[in-house]
């Protein structure tokens, strides 16, 4: 079973496309798969879009009225595919975003090299002169920012969204992290927390190259390059503490 698992906040003029596209994908790459999307207290109509998705195709739509943030819908996600879950080293859950910046069409992309034997498969996102300045501009500072804190091994870029992580490593950093938090921080860091989370438990990482499309979604970017690198290296200051095996293992 794949599990497809979509964070979204005000996301009503994309997300239904989304859905319907996701479900194309597996008509044409069949494979047996659910959708859960959690609704991160939206203001927009996301909740009304998704309703009829939720009674006609059985897609599960977990989340509330209450904003809770970027890295508890990520927890929140993860922790429902893995309760749902029967056979945790045959299954995946696959995180994408709600807006087309997560490209359907590249789901076979993961599949194939999680059915080859990764255990977790990274989308790398390359660095496109079209793409949004702020994107471009936090690209640049992120790595410099966080290089002695965000070292993952043989991937070059680990703030994207797009991943696909099998269950069984999922359970193993859940029962790591205990009573803590299993994911912290927002927007990149979120994403560069989860994936140090994760791999230290799994034998196996790939990455992929998928560039990201920012033009097909109808709203502005919500990077904001300088609070968001000052948040990412406060963040980072927190990783020696909270995240020591991993760097560890990378200098090693």
């Amino acid at each position: 079973m794949l599990h497809i698992g979509i964070p979204a906040y005000n996301e009503a003029p994309t997300i239904g496309v989304l859905i319907w596209r996701i479900r194309k994908v597996f008509a044409e790459f069949p494979r047996e798969h659910a959708i859960t999307v959690f609704n991160d207290g939206s203001t927009d109509s996301t909740a009304e879009v998704l309703a009829p998705y939720a009674e006609a195709l059985g897609i599960t739509v977990i989340g509330g009225e209450q904003r809770l943030g970027y890295a508890r819908a990520l927890d929140g996600l993860i922790r429902a595919a893995s309760a749902q879950c029967r056979y945790p080293r045959r299954d995946a859950i696959i995180i994408m975003q709600g807006d087309f910046t997560d490209q359907p069409d590249h789901l076979p992309d993961l599949i194939k090299r999680f059915e080859g034997g990764a255990d977790i498969v990274v989308a790398e996102p390359s660095v496109e002169p079209h793409d949004p300045r702020p994107v471009r501009r936090l690209r640049k500072l992120a790595p410099w920012l966080l290089r002695r804190h965000a070292n993952v091994p043989g991937v070059r870029n680990p703030f994207g969204s797009f991943r696909l992580f099998r269950v069984s490593v999922l359970r193993d950093a859940l029962k790591a992290a205990g009573d803590a938090s299993f994911v912290q921080g927002e927007g990149w860091e979120a994403n560069l927390d989860l994936l140090l989370a994760t791999a230290p438990h799994a034998r196996r990482i790939e990455t992929v190259p998928l560039p990201p499309r920012y033009d097909l979604r109808p709203r502005p970017s919500r990077v904001r390059p300088l609070s968001d690198a000052l948040r990412l290296y406060r963040f980072g200051r927190t990783l020696r503490v909270r995240r020591p095996s991993l760097q560890l293992a990378g200098r090693s």
